[in-house]
This record gives C-alpha cells, structure tokens and sequence, in this order.
C-alpha cells in the first residue's frame, strides 16, 4: 500500500508542473510572468554568450594549427554544449532564482490568490516588490547555504574513480529534492512557514517532493521550454502547496 502511495505521490508531483505550465498562460497571471521570464532570458543568454565567446577564444589560443580540423572543432564544441548544459543547470538556476526572488514572491500570490480565491497572509507586504527585496534574497541565500551543504560532497566524490556511476543517480534525486525546496519555499514563506518548517512537511511527502522536483530538472534541461521552467515551477509549487502541504492538508 505504501509503495502504491509513492507511485501516486510521484505521479502528483510531475503533474503540478504541468499545471504550473498551464497556469503561466491564464489571463491575470502572465503579466506576472514577464519578468522572471525577463530574468531568465537575460541570464541564460549571458551566459551562453561570455561561454561561447571564452571556448571560441580558447580553441584560437591555445588548439595547434596542424590540429584546426573542422571535424576536432565540431567534437570539441559538442562537448562544450555539454558541458554547458550542466553548468548552465546549475548556475543558470540558481543565478535567475536569486535575482527573480522578489518577483516569483509575487507570481507565487497570483496563482494561490486565483486558485482560492484568497490572498495569503503576507500579501500586503508581497505587493510591496521593493520592500521585501531584502528579505527574498537572504531567503535565497539560507536556500543556497543548505544546497552548498549537500552538493559539495556529492561533487567532490562525482571525481573518484568508479563512483561516478553511483554518485550519479543520487545527484539526479539530491537535484529533485532541492529544486522542489527551492520553488515551494515562495508560497510557503507568503504563508510565514520557515524554511526549517517547509523540510519537515515535504519528508512526510518525499515521492511528492522528488516527482515535482525531477519534473524541473529535466524541463530545465530542455532548450526553450527551459526559459519558462521557473515561473511554470513558481506556479506549480504554489499549486502544490495549496493542494496538498498548507495547513488543513
């Protein structure tokens, strides 16, 4: 019966994205989408820009004449798309996360407001985008300290020989588990739930949790549907939140 529970858990927690992505579109809220979606669009073609200018001049720099074959450089700039696809993971969402905080606060009011009919009790100060700015970013940076806490182990042991093919599935699911901490944490905290608090209700939902978080990582690897992931997460989260963790749940 328990695993049957996880199954459906799972399931749920893929499926409020998908919600998140439906929810993005309706009228009302896409004009609180414009700007985390500005943010991400800025970010993610930074980055892609200053990376691609960096690999194109150290290929010039440092690649022997006799190798500058056009098949090597194809190879080369493969692996570099690779290689900057988890870069840009990373520090893609992290970067846009922190800098779009105060905003997916908002955006996160929106979607509960139109989904309950209900503000939540923090939506007088949340409207106030420049007044809570402060607030929202060392929220982010709390997130970022426990994500640093759990990752660097993992990326330290992701170099030992043999591990990697271990390691690796367990990073997928530590990526699961703090992408769904990272986009729940906006409603929960319009609610004044503390970060500490919001772990505590999403173990008692660890298949939630992870099917919602699992969802993000892959989207967020898929180009241009990933601009939209984190606005469609913001909202899929507050679904979430409002369905299945707020109080009364």
């Amino acid at each position: 019966m328990a695993s049957t529970d996880m199954i459906k858990d799972l399931y749920s927690g893929l499926r409020y994205l998908i919600v998140g992505f439906s929810m993005i579109r309706q009228r009302g809220i896409r004009r609180f989408v414009a700007l985390p979606l500005t943010v991400n669009v800025l970010v993610f073609g930074a980055l892609l820009w200053f990376g691609g200018d960096w690999f194109a001049g150290l290929l010039e720099k440092y690649l022997p004449t006799w190798l500058d074959i056009a098949a090597l450089k194809y190879t080369l700039w493969i692996v570099f798309g690779g290689a900057m696809l988890l870069i840009a993971f990373y520090t893609f969402v992290l970067l846009a996360n922190f800098i779009a905080a105060p905003f997916n606060g908002v955006l996160a009011e929106r979607v509960e407001q139109t989904l309950t009919g209900n503000k939540p009790p923090s939506s007088g100060r949340v409207l106030a985008v420049f007044a809570t700015i402060l607030e929202a970013f060392l929220s982010e940076i709390r997130k970022l300290l426990y994500l640093l806490v759990w990752m660097l182990p993992f990326a330290l042991l992701m170099v030992v020989p043999g591990l990697a093919v271990v390691i690796g599935p367990c990073w997928l699911v530590l990526s699961s588990w703090l992408l769904a901490l990272e986009y729940i944490d906006y409603p929960a905290s319009n609610h004044e739930i503390r970060f500490k608090e919001l772990r505590q209700r999403l173990r008692k939902r660890r298949a939630l949790a992870l099917g919602f978080g699992g969802a993000v990582v892959v989207t967020t690897m898929i180009p241009v549907l990933n601009l939209f992931v984190m606005p469609a997460a913001v909202a899929g989260g507050t679904a979430l939140w409002v369905n299945e963790l707020g109080r009364g749940n």
